[in-house]
């Protein structure tokens, strides 16, 4: 009886919502949603939806993880940007990015290297609600869906160059460089594994992406890292000087703010609400990011003879990259080993930065750009799919990775000779809160 309950339910909807006294046309979206199918459509589609809130969430996790490491004096500054990053990256996404990295969307052939962007459809047609029984090339939930799921992933390139530039950057020349980083490059990178371009061909495998996302970001912003230079009285001829976090408690709350997020980040890249899957995408990603917290916790107790609190938050958030590439196809226990080693290595690769004298003021090349590597790498190592290869999986870490780079020094160079990248002396003492904005984020 619960059964013919759950298939009558959609069809009596669909029917009283569109008016129907007779049958819709076969092969119309209200077929379909008068089928025995669309419960699971349904069901699919929402499971999407949610995952867009929670990656959107993340940016929530960002801005607190960003500002709380960052000097109190820059809050401001840091969640201004972040504020502009998801909004411009939403909306470039719409009226380019999304057709770009998915040219294979509406059918056309492509050359697999380079695809033009065109804005998102407009209508309300069949067409917009397409379904994998409908047109057999789409998937098994609206194209709204599908834009609004990738659209949160978009931003979150850039969103993590933020971090890495954070109190030294001037505010204009960053916004303009992240329209462009989060509108333009970042499609190309992604089109060429998501999009079925050239890297898809060759059998690269990136499941949420640890190279398409972080890895991205984590190079685009070693290279604006290198360009902008390090946070006046960094390194000293003494040395390197800690700059202090403001807030660890808010740095703590954005950590978990993103743990919570990474459920919809790799749980929602299932595509469907598929029981199995999706439980085991869960329980690959908790386990990773526990792994790399505990992991980074006793590295660093052992290498800087106190327990770091900043390490064990940078090293969940290292298990987390670090299993994204292979959520759905590295085995549980195997995740936990991923992780384990991602948070041991975002220790040594934080402490060899500082050596280098590159200042990342929040772990992001670390984290992201090192560990997305490695996370992407390890699919060719743990994976239980014989077709994921180390030498393919390295091929196309290196690739993504150069790319990311090389855009983002050239972009970033461009706008040093021109606008000019950095805030000058007096304001970066001051504070960019003050300078940029005219207001400070605390009062007393």
């Amino acid at each position: 009886m619960l059964t013919k309950l759950t298939y009558l339910i959609p069809l009596l909807l669909t029917a009283s919502a569109f008016g129907q006294d007779e049958p819709p046309a076969e092969g119309t979206y209200e077929a379909f949603m008068a089928g025995s199918d669309a419960a699971m459509f349904t069901v699919n589609n929402l499971w999407i939806l949610l995952s867009a809130a929670l990656v959107f969430i993340m940016h929530l996790g960002f801005c607190s993880v960003e500002s709380g490491l960052c000097q109190k004096k820059n809050t401001v500054n840091i969640l201004f940007k972040n504020v502009f990053i998801v909004c411009i990256g939403a909306l470039t996404y719409m009226a380019w990015g999304f057709n770009a990295m998915y040219p294979g969307t509406m059918g056309e052939d492509w050359n697999g290297f380079f695809a033009m962007g065109s804005p998102l459809m407009n209508g309300f047609a069949d067409e917009a609600t397409r379904t994998a029984s409908v047109t057999a090339d789409y998937a098994s939930y609206t194209i709204w869906t599908d834009f609004i799921f990738q659209a949160m992933f978009a931003a979150t390139a850039a969103t993590i160059v933020s971090g890495a530039v954070a109190e030294r950057v001037k505010l204009v020349s960053f916004m303009i460089y992240a329209t462009i980083l989060v509108g333009f490059f970042y499609p190309i990178t992604g089109s060429w594994k998501w999009g079925t371009g050239w890297l898809d061909a060759k059998g690269f495998y990136d499941f949420a992406g640890s190279t398409l996302v972080h890895a991205f970001g984590g190079f685009a912003a070693l290279a604006a890292i290198i360009v902008l230079g390090p946070r006046r009285g960094k390194f000293t001829k003494e040395g390197v000087k800690p700059i202090l976090p403001h807030n660890l408690p808010l740095a703590n709350i954005g950590v978990f703010m993103l743990f919570l997020g990474w459920f919809g980040f790799n749980g929602g890249s299932v595509l469907s609400a598929d029981p199995e899957a999706v439980s085991r995408v869960f329980v690959t990603t908790a386990m990773a990011g526990f792994a790399g917290g505990l992991a980074a916790m006793f590295t660093s107790w052992a290498v800087l003879k106190k327990p770091d609190l900043s390490m064990g938050l940078n090293g969940i958030l290292a298990g987390l990259v670090g299993i994204t590439a292979g959520a759905d196809s590295i085995s549980p226990w195997m995740s936990v080993v991923v992780g384990a080693i991602a948070g041991a290595i975002v220790v040594f690769s934080v402490i060899f930065f500082d050596k280098i004298k590159i200042d990342d003021p929040v772990g992001a090349v670390s984290v992201h750009g090192v560990c997305g590597l490695w996370g992407t790498v390890a699919v060719g190592i743990f994976s239980t799919n014989p077709d994921h290869s180390f030498g393919i999986q390295l091929m196309g870490c290196l690739a993504i990775s150069a790319f990311a780079f090389i855009a983002s020094f050239v972009l970033f160079f461009l706008l040093k000779v021109t606008l000019g990248v950095r805030v000058d002396a007096q304001e970066e003492e001051e504070g960019l809160d003050v300078a940029e904005h005219g207001a400070p984020a605390y009062t007393d």
